[in-house]
């Protein structure tokens, strides 16, 4: 494997019988594995449910203390081996705090144990045994999440990253839902007649791959990794993907070692999926883990909170739990009992030492209203909707903004499948996709956005080419990346708090669903979209002192400083800089900047170019920095 891990840290002080590697700084992944008993994938007794391994780990200077659940790892190095069998133990720990950590080893042993929180019996071996190790600050900048520290859920609409503060909105890409359905990963399932047709290669992105990426036995793992790299270079910061579709249109992805399998892992796939993941944290991905689709709802344990189950689950949070950002969904479009939503996200807050954000996707009749505040450890929704030019976008994402916030327990609302079944977000290539991409730019980028959302995932609809199942290739939508580069970088660039924003369309003339709109912090920032252009006003009765006005080209990148206006009435905002029948976003910001009174000449054309007199243009730079 070619990584900047390659050389894996050991620390040498470590006291104890793990073997401690990684990078031993905060909000890494530091490893410790140990030498447990030999065995297999096939065993008995069965190594992923028979025994049970989990380490607290604990930082004796603020008193931090947190059970991480470990995993059995075959002979350790499994995604360059294939290997079946081995005697190495893991687990993976981000630590949140600098300096010196101590652990202490849980192994035990007994029919089941693993899904059991009895006691157990001791398996021996390393069980009891304990160690420490030093954590320095963490070194990384930039889109690295390890930079940033873990993506926290903190009774807002919006996530926070721990380290930096900032808050997370999301771009990204929803489809393919089988985007794990892919040649180079270990396992049966690409030749087991179930839905061998859609076995992806990713070739088209083999040439994003860059030198010192990660492979694994030898050159496999380049058209995917590429694949995260072409995502990232466009600035966006998000992938989904399904980790279980055994009963679903795909039927080609799922941890287990064979189709008809549920209790029994695939070490070496499971490993080669952590090099993407991993890949994908270093380039600022968050990781949308959708645990099922609704075909599966019912597979394990007849749709109960078994064993089967929560052995399913635990291996997600061992194998995967460490990264910073990523959301644990319960399911897409899921019709599943209240009782049973409940004990899934139950689940997963019981169970999930870092207590990752955990999400619903639903359906059109099936809305999940009664998991809203203290019913359930949901922390967000991630939403479905049907709208083929998505004007349902702002309406659905405002009603679950301001039904959550009325339980006193706020959601971070998502959509993470705009568009309709049919087509969504059309390729570059389809003679319609100018006016789909005009659509989703207006309606659903902007659209959550001035709700209050926390942004999008891009669903690609399943009658064209590069489609929810078929597609291989994410340049296929090229042209409409960029419009959502645009929009996280003026957000990013110009500070906009919009964590402490809420709707008021009614501060603007022309206001409506579809129509133009108003995110603001009354009396301090406002952020306004002009949905056809035109020249309005914005309220400022409730406001006084000076403002300064920028605006943004949404279809261009182009943003355009206008003069200061003064608050205490209704104020123009003036014409658009040019194309004046278009979309437009203004922000409208408090500043102690005493007012001007030249007239700026703009021309923000669409080839991003802006000229102007008498104040300032800026043309972003192609990078996103996360907000």
């Amino acid at each position: 494997m070619a990584s900047d891990e390659a050389a894996v840290s050991v620390l040498p002080a470590t006291s104890g019988p793990a073997i401690v590697s990684g990078e031993l700084k905060k909000w890494h992944k530091v490893t410790l594995s140990f030498t447990g008993p030999a065995t297999s994938e096939s065993a008995t007794p069965n190594p992923f449910t028979d025994y049970r391994l989990n380490v607290t780990f604990t930082h004796p200077a603020t008193g931090k203390s947190y059970i991480v659940p470990g995993y059995y790892a075959a002979d350790g190095n499994a995604a360059n081996t294939s290997a079946t069998s081995g005697n190495i133990w893991r687990v993976h720990f981000a630590p949140d705090e600098t300096g010196a950590w101590t652990y202490l080893a849980s192994f035990r042993s007994g029919t089941n144990i693993a899904t059991d929180t009895a006691a157990g019996t001791s398996a021996g071996f390393f069980d009891a045994s304990a160690g420490n190790f030093s954590i320095a600050a963490t070194d990384k900048s930039g889109t690295d999440f390890r930079g940033k520290g873990r993506l926290d859920y903190v009774g807002k609409h919006h996530l926070r990253f721990a380290e930096t503060g900032e808050y997370f909105m999301k771009a990204g890409v929803d489809a393919p839902e089988n985007l794990l359905a892919y040649q180079d990963f270990d396992g049966d399932f690409k030749t087991d007649g179930q839905g061998d047709t859609y076995i992806k290669a990713w070739t088209a992105h083999v040439a994003d791959w860059q030198s010192g990426d990660p492979v694994w036995q030898g050159t496999k793992g380049k058209g995917l990794i590429g694949a995260i790299n072409y995502l990232a270079s466009e600035g966006l910061n998000a992938f989904s993907f399904l980790t279980m579709n055994i009963n679903g249109d795909d039927k080609n992805v799922f941890p287990y070692s064979s189709y008809g399998e549920c209790v029994r892992l695939d070490v070496s796939k499971l490993d080669q999926w952590e090099m993407v993941f991993e890949h994908g944290t270093k380039k600022g991905m968050h990781l949308h883990f959708k645990t099922q689709e609704i075909e599966n709802q019912n597979l394990l344990d007849g749709g109960d909170l078994g064993n089967q189950r929560k052995l399913y689950y635990r291996e997600l949070m061992a194998r995967f739990g460490h990264h910073p950002a990523l959301n644990w969904n319960l399911g897409e479009e899921c019709t599943a009992t209240t009782t049973r939503k409940k004990s899934w996200a139950q689940y997963f807050h019981d169970n999930d030492p870092y207590k990752h954000p955990i999400v619903i996707h639903n359906t059109t009749s099936v809305l999940h209203k009664e998991l809203l505040g203290s019913a359930s450890k949901l922390t967000g929704f991630s939403l479905q909707l049907n709208a083929s030019d998505f004007t349902d976008m702002f309406t659905m994402t405002k009603d679950y903004i301001d039904d959550s916030a009325a339980t006193g327990r706020p959601w971070v609302v998502a959509c993470d499948e705009p568009g309709d079944s049919q087509y969504s977000l059309r390729p570059d290539s389809d003679s319609g996709a100018a006016t789909s991409h005009t659509n989703a730019r207006k309606n659903a980028i902007w659209g959550n956005i001035m709700a209050g959302g926390a942004g999008c995932e891009y669903y690609f609809g399943y009658a064209l080419a590069h489609s929810d199942l078929t597609c291989q290739d994410f340049r296929s939508r090229n042209a409409f990346w960029d419009y959502c580069r645009y929009a996280l970088q003026f957000l990013d660039a110009n500070d906009v708090p919009f964590q402490e924003m809420r709707n008021q369309n009614s501060l603007v003339s022309g206001n409506g669903n579809n129509a133009n709109r108003c995110l603001a912090k009354t009396g301090q920032s406002y952020l306004v979209q002009l949905h056809s252009g035109g020249t309005h006003t914005l309220n400022l009765s409730g406001a006084s002192g000076q403002f300064t006005v920028k605006w943004l080209n949404p279809r261009t990148g182009a943003t355009v400083t206008r003069p200061n206006i003064t608050g205490g009435g209704s104020v123009s905002l003036g014409s658009p800089p040019d194309t004046t029948t278009q979309d437009w976003i203004v922000f409208v910001q408090t500043s102690s900047a005493g007012p001007t009174n030249t007239a700026p000449l703009v021309n923000a054309g669409p080839d991003k170019s802006a000229t102007l007199s008498g104040t300032s243009v800026g043309i972003p730079p192609h990078r996103h920095r996360h907000r």
